[in-house]
């Protein structure tokens, strides 16, 4: 018997742990988002490395590719991804650190705060 594989579900290019998921959920909930949105994760230039990320919830756009991580759909400009392949995203509850972590293999420097990165 084969086995029929859906062509059309692409593995997600990044990861989001436990405490990423609980609180991007809490936020769709609490911003009672229509069902058309996501979580939008990308580049930027600028920052104090180069690039800086990309978080937020939108709706998806004609160079995105969609994907799902534990419920949570993600929308990534198809020309970002190379400089997410691997990323993982967390969330911290800390006292003193509150907030999304990038964890990027492919950074090669980032600055202080955690939110913009070289890949030079």
């Amino acid at each position: 018997m084969s086995k029929e594989i859906n062509t059309n579900v692409l593995p997600c290019p990044i990861q989001l742990t436990e405490g990423a998921i609980a609180e991007v959920k809490q936020l769709m909930y609490d911003k009672e988002l229509p069902e058309n949105h996501g979580l939008r994760i990308g580049v930027e230039g600028g920052g104090c490395s180069g690039l800086s990320y990309i978080l937020g919830f939108d709706e998806k756009k004609e160079l995105d590719n969609e994907y799902t991580f534990e419920g949570v759909p993600i929308f990534i400009n198809r020309a970002h991804e190379m400089y997410l392949l691997g990323m993982e995203v967390d969330y911290l509850h800390g006292l003193n650190n509150r907030g999304f972590i990038f964890n990027n293999p492919n950074a090669s420097s980032t600055c202080g705060c955690g939110t913009s990165f070289s890949t030079e």
